[in-house]
């Protein structure tokens, strides 16, 4: 990882981002390895909108949420790397695979996520992804992005 990185905070994630309230789903960016590899986190809190649904008497983050965090933190990724020319596109998710849930995420959870780069090529981005809480693997997944 980049010795002189500085954690991204919400705001500075917004700046990157085209998501917004209630689809935002990274607080903060903790490394980065540009192209490389980007590890971020999301803090679960009882006051998410899709705990009233899901279930109300037992909470749990969905999955497809956990696997869309991933995506998003790979999003900020591809943004970062890329620099000044991203700056008019967006990044699409492309395609998934290989999705593994492990463990259940509550509120109250800190969910570690990390980001590898698998290949990358003509706008195309094949990347490997993990969730953890508390160092127990929660979601991992394949997923494959586009810049247009």
């Amino acid at each position: 990882m980049q010795d002189d990185f500085e954690p991204l905070n919400i705001g500075e994630i917004l700046d990157i981002l085209p998501h917004r309230y209630p689809f935002i789903l990274v607080d903060r960016v903790t490394g980065l390895e540009e192209g490389e590899f980007i590890r971020g986190l999301k803090n679960v809190t009882m006051n998410e909108s899709f705990f009233q649904g899901h279930f109300p008497a037992q909470p749990v983050m969905p999955g497809v949420l956990i696997v869309e965090a991933l995506a998003q933190l790979g999003a900020i990724m591809a943004y970062l790397s890329i620099g000044d020319s991203a700056r008019d596109k967006l990044v699409y998710f492309a395609g998934i695979d290989k999705v593994k849930f492990r463990r259940k995420v509550e509120p109250g959870d800190q969910l570690i996520l990390e980001v590898r780069t698998i290949k990358r090529k003509l706008g195309m981005w094949s990347l490997a992804a993990r969730a953890e809480v508390d160092g127990q693997l929660a979601v991992e997944a394949n997923l494959m992005a586009t810049i247009r």
